[in-house]
């Protein structure tokens, strides 16, 4: 299965990649084929104000009027699919979405390959869902093989597609999973490397660090691209939904934003696309001016917050090792050419500031630090890059949260900042265990006949309730005596959940609780539904806790 999977994965992200290329080349959006038609600066200028904005609207329209799922998918939809064991969203949602991408891509828009690269491997490792093999977990692992092996193909690094597949979507390294998914990621890195003998997305030969004192200067700059992180971030959570309220149509949303992407590259063609050319030339010394550099950091952190929050099909990894290495050579540029300090090259604080970025964007630090690793074979520069690393998750984690993919999931209502296990417990609802037994009793019946109910069920407390549903409170004939009236004996319930509340929140208010069950009403209407026995609950959160354990010790 790891075998089919990656080789499909791999194969299929290759082609994401040439479509892409082809596109690019076509829609004069890559610098080469600008460059062939300069001799016609009308026709180039005219181009680029146009691909994008038409490929913004033919995007928009094809999400609204062909799309089941509306909106482009992406990691956080795999991530959901995974960690709750559901189906991804349906292919044809899927492919439409991985076709909207290459256009978005391919016309110029400033979104990122790698996520829908993983989502098209994850759209592979879903097929596993339907074969009856009786493996436990086997279409989340599959899942988990054809992201591996898509990243594995993207870096010629197979060794970080293993770390990213198990850091942002497995969420753990039970044995059962790591072995399928090094296969997966191995057999993406042999068709890429070996087979189709594909470049990596950059090469640089460094002697490595020249002056001690330099790992101070990367622990800096690990704070200055964690800053840059969070702004971009932020700004991209934020601009989807104030788009939607002053653009209500999604094509016209999509078009807007490639407009701005076109205008801005009639001055600044370097924020079209993917931007691994101008990633490739940032590294060499010297390449931009320092005005330059930061107008091309503004830019295109605005543009990718812009485009993916109008709705373009991409992601964001790829527009954050591009700004994170602008934000390295903004920072080599101040300290070496500025501040006068020797340093080691733009080489290095350029690789460094990437990986920091990015780690903090996709909340994976050790993927990032391997990619550095197994692209330049070189410890100091890996150092280098993990001194970065740590000092950017340091502050990105705690300002803002572990990713951005995590805090699209919270806004979803799938909240993972506390955990993996408090995440699964928060999706089970109390609802799902309410008593069949439960005594309730109205303001008509009598003490007598509510306690021979009580006594026939073996329950030791009744839920009355009115002539419309509503808990009114607990009778409990222990308590009272020998009373006369219903209503006289019948106190506040000492707890109530309502039916939204989750197992995980229903866990921590139980501290302290004494009795035989809560009462559970509508958060609507606020009637009585039924009630939750304490033991119940207790059993749903040890199954739950053990079901996880053993998902994440499991042998092969």
């Amino acid at each position: 299965m790891a075998l089919a999977v990656g080789s499909a994965a791999s194969l299929a992200a290759i082609a994401l990649v040439e479509l892409v290329s082809l596109l690019n080349t076509g829609l004069l959006v890559a610098p080469r084929a600008r460059v062939q038609w300069e001799s016609l600066p009308w026709l180039v200028a005219t181009v680029t104000v146009l691909v994008p904005t038409l490929g913004g609207l033919i995007v928009g329209l094809v999400h609204r009027h062909l799309s089941p799922a509306g909106r482009p998918l992406g990691p956080p939809d795999v991530i959901e699919a995974v960690q709750f064991h559901k189906p991804l969203p349906g292919l044809r949602s899927g492919l439409i979405s991985t076709g909207t991408a290459a256009l978005s891509l391919g016309a110029g828009a400033s979104v990122g390959q790698y996520g829908p690269m993983v989502y098209l491997g994850a759209i592979f490792g879903g097929f596993a869902r339907r074969l009856r093999l009786g493996v436990p977990n086997l279409a989340s692992i599959a899942i988990g093989c054809g992201v591996a092996a898509a990243i594995s193909t993207a870096f010629n690094a197979p060794i970080a597609g293993v770390l990213f597949a198990h850091e942002v979507v497995l969420r753990h390294y039970a044995t059962r999973a790591f072995a399928p998914v090094t296969v997966a990621s191995v057999t993406g890195y042999v068709v890429a490397n070996v087979i189709f003998e594909r470049p990596a997305l950059f090469r640089i030969e460094s002697p490595g660090i020249a002056h001690g004192y330099e790992f101070v200067l990367v622990a800096a700059l690990g704070l200055l691209v964690a800053l840059g992180a969070i702004v971009f971030m932020h700004l991209l959570m934020a601009i989807g939904p104030s788009l939607a309220r002053w653009i209500k149509r999604p094509e016209l949303r999509t078009a807007m934003a490639g407009l701005a992407v076109g205008l801005t590259a009639l001055a600044l063609p370097d924020v079209l696309g993917i931007g691994t050319s101008t990633l490739r030339f940032a590294t060499i010394d010297g390449a931009f001016g320092l005005g330059e550099v930061i107008v091309l950091i503004v830019a295109k952190t605005v543009l990718t917050a812009l485009c993916i929050g109008a709705g373009f099909s991409g992601g964001a990894f790829s527009p954050s090792l591009l700004i994170g290495c602008l934000i390295g050579v903004f920072f080599w540029t101040m300290a070496s050419g500025v501040a006068g300090v020797p340093s080691s090259g733009a080489a290095i604080y350029a690789i460094c500031g990437m990986m920091g970025f990015a780690s903090a964007v996709i909340g994976a630090p050790l993927t990032c630090i391997l990619i550095v690793f197994e692209l330049t074979r070189n410890y100091d520069v890996t150092i280098a890059a993990m001194v970065a690393v740590v000092f950017s998750n340091l502050v990105s984690h705690r300002a803002f949260g572990r990713s951005l993919f995590d805090v699209q999931l919270a806004r979803r209502g799938i909240d993972f900042s506390q955990g993996r296990d408090h995440a699964h417990l928060a999706a089970l609802k109390v609802a799902d265990y309410l008593q069949a037994h439960a005594v309730t009793a109205t303001e008509d019946d009598t003490p007598s006949d509510v306690t021979n109910r009580l006594h026939e069920h073996g329950w030791r407390e009744a839920f009355v309730l009115d002539r419309d549903g509503a808990l009114l409170g607990v009778f409990t004939p222990a308590a009272h005596g020998d009373i006369g009236d219903l209503e006289a004996g019948t106190v506040a319930a000492r707890l109530i959940f309502q039916d939204t509340t989750d197992l995980a929140e229903a866990m921590e208010r139980l501290r302290g609780f004494v009795g035989d069950a809560v009462p559970v009403v509508s958060g609507e209407s606020g009637k009585y539904l039924g009630a939750v026995s304490e033991a119940d609950l207790i059993s749903a959160w040890l199954d739950e806790s053990a079901r996880l354990r053993k998902e994440e010790n499991a042998s092969i």
